[in-house]
């Protein structure tokens, strides 16, 4: 395989945590470290810069508010020996609550983050104060997620320039415009020494460990029936894959959870309406966990 080398321009993370086996972890964080503590989770094929609009305005409000690169994503270590479950995921979630001194968090997750924050709450791997999801619950809809992993193993033999990579994008996210200016791209993408343009992910993080959809449900239905901490489920209003059904669904099973529907939003709800989502992720928190 090619050597992949990060960009110039690629921000350099703040932080670098260790984590489970000791993959190396790396994110950001905003606000002060005193106040109540919020960990935001990426979704599979995004990065921890998916979540910067929603930290700055979390550390405003007074939250420290710290995102990270999953294993296999962005400045993250890809996992030597492959192991990108979802349980590996969680010591990961389990090994930085402990280098940042074991105080209770706030977990937020989006799609693959959201599944991770659900198991880890709801399986007792971490005592959270609160617990945010974002577009993802038990049951979600087949040809949406279809068309999630079609768009991550598309274009494995990387892309000739930064304007292809605009072009993929703008072809799985119509609802948003086409990217002008390519230099924030960078953080998106690795440069093989062949002069090719790849996805900053580890192919396997895509490919391997994965349940079936009947397991991972089973999985997640029993994690929310254990749920006894404040929650909100946010769905974006466009989704294909968390859907009105997927909600009620939810809800049976985790009736102490609010919700709230992000109009205007797709799948990355963050991404096409930081606005209006942090505004009712900050209002939630207001209630369920507030700044002292």
């Amino acid at each position: 395989m090619n050597e992949r080398r990060r960009l110039p321009l690629t921000p350099e993370p703040m932080h670098l945590w260790r984590g489970f086996r000791d993959v190396k972890i790396a994110g950001d964080s905003w606000g002060d470290a005193k106040g109540p503590l919020v960990v935001l989770q990426h979704g599979g094929g995004q990065t921890r810069h998916a979540w910067r609009g929603t930290g700055e305005l979390l550390g405003n409000a007074g939250y420290h508010a710290i995102a990270y690169d999953s294993r296999g994503h962005g400045d993250s270590d890809w996992a030597p020996d492959g192991d990108y479950s979802q349980d590996a995921r969680v010591e990961d979630l389990k090994h930085i609550l402990v280098q940042l001194g074991g105080k209770r968090p706030i977990l937020v997750g989006a799609s693959m983050g959201a599944g991770i924050s659900l198991v880890a709450v709801g399986e007792n791997h971490v005592d959270a104060v609160a617990l945010v999801l974002v577009d993802y619950a038990a049951q979600i809809d087949p040809e949406g997620v279809e068309r999630i992993r079609t768009f991550l193993h598309a274009n494995a033999d990387g892309f000739s320039s930064l304007d292809d990579v605009a072009d993929a994008i703008a072809s799985y996210q119509p609802q948003r415009n086409r990217r002008r200016r390519l230099d924030g791209l960078a953080k998106n993408v690795r440069i093989g020494d062949n002069g090719r343009y790849y996805w900053h992910w580890d192919p396997q993080t895509i490919m391997g460990n994965r349940l079936k959809p009947h397991e991972r449900q089973l999985r997640l239905e029993a994690s929310a029936r254990n749920v006894t901490i404040p929650t909100l489920l946010v769905r974006g209003g466009l989704s294909d894959v968390l859907t009105e059904g997927g909600v009620k669904a939810f809800l049976e099973v985790c009736p102490r959870a609010e919700y709230v529907e992000v109009q205007g939003a797709a799948h990355m709800v963050a991404g096409d309406r930081n606005d209006l989502f942090t505004t009712a992720v900050v209002d939630f928190l207001a209630r369920a966990a507030p700044v002292r």
